[in-house]
């Protein structure tokens, strides 16, 4: 269970990584209410990820979209999500069950602002809402600026299945210069967060293992924190130019080197790769500043 802003997971690698204290001064910046600048923030959102557990148990991270506005915070610890998943996400039925413990994260490509919210879900007449049970903001490190275009005219839905990567499939791995990541931590909740990169931070050893280096963040390792209790992941990577998604499902986990580095191995269960009609199209990046300092 939590003590204070982190359960037993985020202490233990700050502890390791030796940034409790850092990370102790950070904590204090979760809370559970919406303040009125994350609520205006929410309202000019095209897009909400979030992250939860399907009904077999294993985490995916998902992408809904609408006209700004159709998430809206309607209380101070509550957001309302109008309409929900295209048909055949691997979480449509879990966005639709009362209870659900979900975490989202509304990012901003033409702001390079984010903000998290986890919380529990409740059936909406026309979506779902979420009571939050923790609600904070990111610094804009390591997002790619992005503008937007048009809505994708076309799309076949879910367009593959499978438990490992095709070729293709590694190849836009490869050139992904972002993706999320969904995590739970049992009776903590589950969490969705935003990982960026130079195209290529994200290493694929085989059509079923993918890697990626663990960049310096806040201190909070509430990712790495949840994947030490619990090494279910979701993975989601956005086409941001063509619409298209890859979802993936497995799991992960840390390996952490003598010098301070970190590195995240992930192990693919599972893949749905989808283009559905209506999503947001964006421009190319233009690469966060923060990239040029990275190390692995």
């Amino acid at each position: 269970m939590s003590t204070g802003a982190y359960h037993w997971g985020p202490l233990a690698v700050q502890e390791r990584v030796g940034v409790r204290d850092a990370a102790e001064h950070v904590g204090r910046s979760i809370g559970t209410g919406i303040r009125d600048v994350a609520a205006a923030f929410l309202g000019l959102q095209p897009h909400l990820v979030v992250g939860a557990a399907d009904e077999a148990g294993r985490m995916w991270a998902s992408l809904l979209t609408g006209a700004p506005g159709f998430v809206r915070a309607t209380g101070p610890d509550r957001i309302t999500v109008a309409g929900g998943l295209p048909d055949g996400d691997p979480l449509e039925r879990a966005l639709a069950t009362a209870g659900t413990r979900v975490g989202t994260i509304a990012l901003d490509p033409r702001t390079r602002r984010r903000m998290r919210l986890n919380g529990t879900l409740e059936v909406t007449g026309r979506g779902f809402a979420v009571h939050a049970e923790q609600v904070f903001a990111n610094c804009p490190k390591y997002l790619q600026k992005r503008q937007p275009l048009d809505l994708a005219a076309e799309g076949a839905g879910v367009v593959r299945r499978g438990d490992a990567l095709t070729p293709d499939q590694e190849r836009a791995v490869r050139a992904a210069d972002t993706f999320f990541v969904a995590t739970t931590a049992e009776a903590d909740g589950a969490d969705a967060s935003h990982r960026g990169g130079l195209p290529g931070f994200v290493e694929v050893a085989s059509p079923g293992e993918l890697s990626w280096p663990d960049y310096a963040g806040n201190a909070m390792f509430l990712t790495l924190g949840n994947l030490a209790a619990d090494p279910r992941a979701g993975l989601l990577f956005p086409d941001w130019e063509s619409g298209a998604l890859l979802q993936l499902s497995g799991w992960a986990r840390t390996e952490f080197g003598a010098d301070g580095e970190r590195c995240v191995r992930f192990s693919v269960e599972s893949v749905v790769e989808s283009l559905h009609p209506g999503r947001l199209r964006w421009s190319a990046p233009e690469y966060s500043p923060h990239l040029g300092s990275t190390t692995r």
